[in-house]
């Protein structure tokens, strides 16, 4: 037999259609209408539905009417007004998984959301969601890094449901109060800014500093600007597209190299003096960035891996690191995802 998906539950059980019937007549109705694959309104048992995207396979992303979720000890019921698409969520949906991560059961995707509180004594109030659910009591928790946790669950990833619904029960704890001069997808865009204030307290680049951001697209376009209010002197981007080129120029980088470009390296070779730079984040997530991240950082600098392969590897020039003598830091603890640890406050 094989497993089934409980839409309501988010959970897979080994009972199968047949096993179902147990239940009885209506209570079976109103469990089956759970199911992606059902999605008929009328079976709902008169609950008010709530629509769902699940990606079901490769490419296969199938929307649908599910129950709406009930709030456990210590959560909340929040109504999703915003959801952004991260390049993690682009492989699930092209790859069917990410690094070391693949799609057993429908999920759904989507870790940059933003909602309504919906019910208690915050009703109405917006918050930003934060999509790390940490055990709390593994060791890393235990001494204050959250995003080291050894068990952490992640919305949109693996067996955990992300924000692609229309209501979703989370911990009241990981949500977070958004002024109103901020709009719905500006509060989703503070998971990425979250991850990029995270590449840059790892970088630890000093007032003055000469930074460089490899792959220019919302994360990477957060971390220039980050460069420029925390007082780089000399802030260069380099990305292959020309529009993610124009939005670093318009961002604040002094500096816009064409990643492609046969010269590149003889380009930032000249817009750092021949120095190179303090620190590099890379947030391209391709070999090709890390080597030119290696390559552009000083002697003793610094670099930084904030991109996520599409493989569960990553490569660069081990010599010319070693030479250099470079620090090298992970943005993530796990090949996967990226996190933003304790950074969601500031964000």
């Amino acid at each position: 037999m094989q497993p089934q998906w409980n839409a309501r539950t988010s959970k897979c059980g080994n009972r199968g259609f047949r096993a179902r019937r147990r239940w009885g007549s209506a209570e079976h109705l109103r469990r089956c209408a759970a199911l992606p694959w059902f999605g008929t309104r009328e079976l709902l048992g008169g609950e008010s539905p709530v629509r769902v995207a699940r990606l079901h396979g490769v490419g296969d992303v199938r929307v649908a009417d599910e129950l709406r979720p009930s709030p456990g000890a210590g959560e909340t019921l929040v109504r999703v007004t915003a959801v952004g698409l991260c390049g993690s969520d682009l492989h699930w949906f092209t790859d069917g998984g990410i690094g070391d991560a693949q799609l057993t059961h429908p999920l759904v995707l989507g870790h940059e959301f933003a909602g309504v509180i919906q019910g208690g004594s915050h009703d109405g109030r917006r918050v930003a969601i934060d999509p790390a659910l940490p055990c709390g009591v593994c060791e890393p928790c235990l001494e204050g890094n959250r995003n080291l946790c050894l068990s952490v669950r992640f919305a949109g990833h693996g067996a955990n449901d992300g924000g692609l619904r229309e209501f979703l029960a989370w911990p009241t704890a990981l949500l977070h109060a958004v002024p109103d001069t901020l709009s719905d997808a500006d509060a989703a865009m503070l998971e990425p800014l979250g991850v990029a204030l995270h590449a840059h307290d790892l970088g630890k680049p000093k007032v003055g500093a000469v930074v460089a951001v490899i792959g220019c697209g919302p994360i990477g376009l957060c971390m220039v600007q980050l460069a420029r209010v925390a007082g780089a002197s000399h802030v260069v981007a380099v990305e292959p597209l020309a529009h993610r080129r124009e939005a670093a120029a318009a961002m604040g980088a002094h500096v816009v190299l064409d990643g492609d470009a046969d010269n590149v390296h003889v380009a930032l070779s000249e817009a750092t003096g021949g120095r190179g730079v303090d620190v590099a984040f890379e947030a391209a997530g391709t070999d090709a960035g890390v080597g030119f991240a290696v390559a552009a950082a000083r002697p003793g600098g610094r670099v930084i891996l904030a991109g996520i392969p599409g493989h569960d590897s990553t490569t660069f020039p081990a010599s010319v690191a070693r030479r250099k003598g470079l620090t090298l830091k992970l943005e993530t603890p796990w090949p996967t995802l990226p996190r933003m640890a304790e950074t969601w406050p500031g964000a």
